[in-house]
């Protein structure tokens, strides 16, 4: 890999502020943001998966948004070789990487390895989109108990891919040993996870909601259908899309449809907390109500105590 400054890391639960932080901290120190997000990828997708504007992106160039349509399939298997083909050519322009998301697995993809599971196998998946999603969970459950257990149930392209690594290895997915070798030569700069107070999290979360449907998440999302959304089997699943299009098809009102996404949301943030807590090993930096995404951007690029000053950021706009 050339050298260049190590990579600096940003990660947390949705709604946490990653996005805001990661432009300022990427404004004032020369760098590049590379999203970790599994549906910014998707084109098109922009209301609901909370993109950087168009302005933002023209200040500070950012990799990895808007480069599949949203019928294709995208993994963590891609997202590790595309990530470090950026990391590395932000490197060669002198530029910091700024690693940015709350896609877990892809960190995990990144620093861990991709593991032995096999890549998709397209006439399997195929097989197994027609399948209900309750007999997959069965089939799951009976197979593979532990991952089950820990696996977010209401998400079906997860719940597929256990299924398809079943059956392709005849081994659980939680069984899969991860290739610790491919993750060596990349050294880390910082790694940081954003810990917020329970009560601040749920607000900006509900905030966040609020917000997309003010830009017109309804709207994308009928335009999204029109160009084939209902048929992508993994685009169709992000959070806020799958609940929009159910109030399009008039199983519930726009204002239940609202605070569904608002309790969906919430749940997700508390599962990300927690699965970056037990499978990766960040450094967490709490981050108080009122503090300016300048100021926590300011305490990230040097290790606190002696010999290691922070640096002192000016506020640029975000918006």
């Amino acid at each position: 890999m050339p050298m260049g400054p190590p990579p600096i890391l940003i990660a947390g639960p949705t709604a946490s502020g990653k996005s805001a932080i990661a432009l300022q901290l990427a404004a004032h120190t020369g760098g590049e943001i590379v999203s970790v997000d599994s549906m910014q990828v998707y084109r098109g997708l922009d209301i609901g998966t909370a993109k950087p504007e168009p302005g933002q992106r023209r200040r500070v160039p950012h990799h990895l948004i808007d480069i599949v349509d949203p019928g294709e399939s995208f993994d963590a298997v891609r997202f590790a070789i595309l990530a470090r083909a950026a990391i590395a050519d932000i490197q060669t322009r002198g530029a910091t990487p700024i690693l940015c998301g709350g896609t877990g697995l892809y960190f995990k993809a990144l620093l861990a390895g991709l593991g032995e599971a096999p890549p998709a196998d397209p006439s399997l998946r195929r097989e197994l989109e027609q399948i209900p999603l309750p007999q997959l969970l069965d089939e799951l459950r009976a197979r593979d108990p532990d991952t089950w257990n820990r696996l977010d149930r209401n998400n079906s392209r997860r719940v597929l891919r256990a299924v398809e690594v079943l059956r392709l290895t005849g081994k659980p997915f939680s069984a899969q040993r991860s290739d610790w070798a491919d993750a060596r030569g990349l050294t880390i700069g910082r790694f940081v996870a954003l810990e917020r107070e329970a009560t601040d999290l749920r607000r900006r979360v509900d905030d966040r909601v609020e917000e997309m449907f003010r830009r017109g998440l309804v709207g994308e999302t009928r335009r999204l259908l029109t160009l084939g959304l209902r048929e992508s089997p993994t685009a169709r699943q992000a959070l806020g899309y799958r609940q929009v299009i159910e109030h399009l098809e008039g199983r519930r009102s726009l204002a239940e449809t609202i605070q569904l996404i608002k309790t969906r949301t919430w749940q997700f943030a508390r599962r990300q907390r927690t699965w970056f807590r037990h499978q990766l090993n960040p450094e967490w930096i709490h981050v108080p109500p009122d503090e300016p995404a300048e100021v926590t951007a300011g305490r990230i690029p040097g290790k606190s105590g002696p010999g290691h000053a922070s640096m002192q950021l000016g506020g640029i706009p975000t918006g």
